[in-house]
């Protein structure tokens, strides 16, 4: 996985979801930082900050967009 971080936040969908991703494997779609926190809880990966951790790569925005365009 050289380059790439396992979790991917996708951009706000028209809807404002983001869908999220673990090592190319779709979660779910989170439509605020504590649903993110919840897939990632399920698939394993407890106690990450969804705010600041190196682990995710937020596309569009970061944890404070929730809207496309936003």
């Amino acid at each position: 996985m050289s380059g790439t971080r396992p979790v991917v936040v996708s951009p706000p969908s028209m809807s404002g979801g983001r869908r999220v991703r673990v090592d190319g494997e779709i979660l779910g779609l989170a439509f605020r930082p504590a649903d993110v926190a919840e897939f990632l809880r399920r698939a394993g990966l407890e106690d990450v900050d969804v705010e600041s951790s190196p682990l995710i790569e937020w596309r569009g925005g970061g944890p404070d967009v929730w809207t496309p365009g936003g």
